[in-house]
């Protein structure tokens, strides 16, 4: 439950922030540069943004494919597909705000850290899912808290 009320809270400043930084920023790059320049950076930037998707994508297929074929779980593999993903889906929204963060999230440099990152956050969401369930920390059904007596 507190989980899904934080989550609730972070899309809705999400969805009320992104867009309202995203205006801003259009607009300011418009004062600097004007807004014919500004429309073919936008035009540019979703250009980059492709060939960028489809590229790491392809990249992100073979490895799992290569992964798969080998016999070897795949975790590595799923997490960067799906931080394309996730970049691609920011990369296709106008503004350069979700460009950004989606750049951040496609390119096999700084991927590394959001794959890290992403694995913690499935690591506690797991965790805590688990134990609120009642397994222990190795699967097994419910936790009786007691003391061995010997004797």
């Amino acid at each position: 439950m507190k989980h899904r009320r934080r989550l609730t809270w972070i899309l809705l400043v999400a969805f009320l922030v992104v867009p309202i930084a995203e205006i801003y920023v259009l607009i300011q790059v418009g004062k600097v540069i004007g807004a014919p320049l500004t429309i073919l950076l936008l035009i540019a930037d979703s250009i980059f943004g492709s060939w960028l998707i489809k590229r790491e994508g392809a990249r992100a297929w073979e490895a799992l494919r290569v992964a798969l074929s080998s016999g070897r779980m795949p975790h590595r593999e799923v997490a960067d597909g799906a931080l394309v993903l996730l970049g691609g889906a920011l990369m296709l929204s106008p503004g350069f705000v979700t460009d950004v963060f989606g750049v951040l999230l496609i390119l096999p440099l700084t991927r590394p850290f959001f794959r890290r990152l992403l694995a913690t956050l499935v690591e506690r969401r797991l965790t805590s899912a688990t134990f609120s369930r009642g397994y222990d920390r190795r699967g097994r059904g419910d936790v009786i808290q007691g003391e061995v007596v010997d004797r």
